[in-house]
């Protein structure tokens, strides 16, 4: 049975980071185009940021570009996003999702509907 489990959320102060964490089971991540959303209030998912299944590609929303970074380390099997510069408008749940069904070796993509298997996700909260 795949897993997919998101930590790291938390409460931070505006200009702060933040490290999440999203720890595979049941599915080897290296092998899977991979993607971090979120969901505001009131607010649809949206995708903040993807990997190709080679690492080769990554992509970013615009409005986190230069702040945010996805990684994966394949030992540990686990997905990461670090978050810096967070701004009040990055609050919302994050969760990460992994895409078994399409083969995406050179793209990814940061659509909800591309993903089969979701993380719980984690609540971030950007507050002073």
């Amino acid at each position: 049975q795949v897993q997919l489990v998101e930590s790291g959320g938390g409460l931070v102060q505006p200009g702060g980071s933040l490290k999440l964490s999203c720890a595979g089971s049941g599915i080897i991540l290296e092998y899977y185009a991979v993607g971090w959303f979120r969901q505001a209030p009131g607010k649809e998912r949206e995708g903040v940021s993807c990997m190709s299944e080679t690492d080769i590609t990554t992509d970013y929303a615009d409005s986190v570009k230069g702040r945010f970074t996805i990684s994966r380390d394949s030992a540990k099997n686990t997905l990461y996003l670090q978050m810096n510069s967070l701004k009040p408008e990055d609050t919302g749940v994050y969760y990460c999702a992994a895409d078994l069904r399409t083969t995406r070796i050179y793209n990814c993509s940061r659509d909800v509907t591309v993903y089969d298997h979701w993380g719980q996700g984690t609540q971030v909260t950007v507050s002073s």
